[in-house]
């Protein structure tokens, strides 16, 4: 691999994590943040960094080479990269900075992807979406009253939010390390790994020093998500729902796709529960997120369109 091609790869990786962790981080860290204000964002770096390092060099080490949990076995890398590889990683960056929930496993991973592979990807992640949006109404429904009564920010639960938050950012990155590995060799070599792992470090860091950034509003305009009960609550429905399509098979989805259905059934859940008819500014809560992702499908899929047109030499 020449000088260019090492450092078109570097520059892309850069943009990519910066944008996948800038926009994913209302999945996995979103009520972590909100709920824990309190906490200095140097103490949550060793936290979750801690748990990012030993994750992505596990994972390299286990699977020879491929830090990605065998993710990217259906999404085989192209001989030569060129300046196309830049598209996805520009317009997540765009989306990202005005606040739109966008996939990026969609936009990404498209990319590189046949027409066989990314069906695989749509399917799972609009089951993804309807299993977590079913379980999250359901469970919220039933336990509204409960969890009102359970209104405590304590320690009991601040640790356990921290484990939960801990165990799903472990399971988020088993996921979603493909959407920003995508670029390198399946077989990478440590020099370039712990490079990148570095690289991530710094992402977090920043990420957590913003607070999430105005991707955040997202969490933050839903009810009592700065609650730490609930955002246990959250992060488990979350964790154990992308547990259970981790173990189906390995074809990547969207986590933003389950995330926004937790949200949505869990909005759902607590205002029905309260009153017959929804209320409508929870309805447009649920509405506005579910456009968002939308559109963020149908730009994820022409930009994968284009760079597939690209990459071939048809345009």
């Amino acid at each position: 691999m020449d000088i260019l091609q090492l450092i078109l790869l570097y520059v892309t990786f850069i943009l990519t994590a910066f944008t996948v962790i800038g926009n994913d981080v209302i999945q996995t860290l979103g009520t972590f943040i909100s709920s824990n204000k309190r906490v200095s964002w140097p103490i949550q770096l060793l936290f979750i960094g801690g748990i990012l390092a030993i994750v992505v060099i596990y994972g390299w080490y286990i699977n020879h080479g491929d830090a990605t949990y065998g993710r990217l076995n259906q999404i085989p890398m192209p001989d030569r990269l060129s300046w196309w590889i830049l598209i996805p990683p520009v317009v997540l960056l765009i989306l990202t900075r005005y606040g739109i929930p966008v996939s990026t496993t969609f936009l990404v991973l498209s990319s590189f992807s046949s027409i066989i592979v990314i069906n695989k990807v749509l399917l799972k992640s609009a089951l993804g979406y309807s299993i977590a949006f079913v379980t999250s109404f359901l469970l919220f429904y039933f336990l509204a009253s409960r969890l009102k009564a359970k209104n405590k920010n304590g320690t009991f639960w601040m640790v356990t939010q921290w484990i939960t938050t801990g165990t799903l950012w472990i399971i988020w990155l088993i996921q979603d390390l493909a959407n920003m590995f995508v670029y390198f060799p399946r077989q990478l070599e440590l020099v370039h790994l712990l490079i990148l792992v570095g690289i991530l470090l710094v992402i977090t860091a920043i990420t957590l020093s913003r607070k999430g950034g105005k991707i955040q509003k997202v969490v933050d305009e839903k009810s009592k998500t700065h609650n730490l009960f609930n955002a246990t609550i959250i992060d488990a429905i979350y964790a154990i729902v992308l547990i259970f399509f981790t173990m189906i098979n390995s074809v990547p989805m969207s986590t933003t796709w389950v995330f926004i259905g937790i949200l949505a059934g869990r909005e759902i859940g607590m205002q029905l529960n309260q009153n017959i008819v929804l209320n409508p500014n929870s309805k447009k809560l649920v509405l506005n997120d579910l456009r968002k992702v939308s559109i963020g499908l149908v730009i994820s899929l022409a930009c994968a369109f284009v760079v597939q047109l690209l990459k071939n030499g048809q345009l």
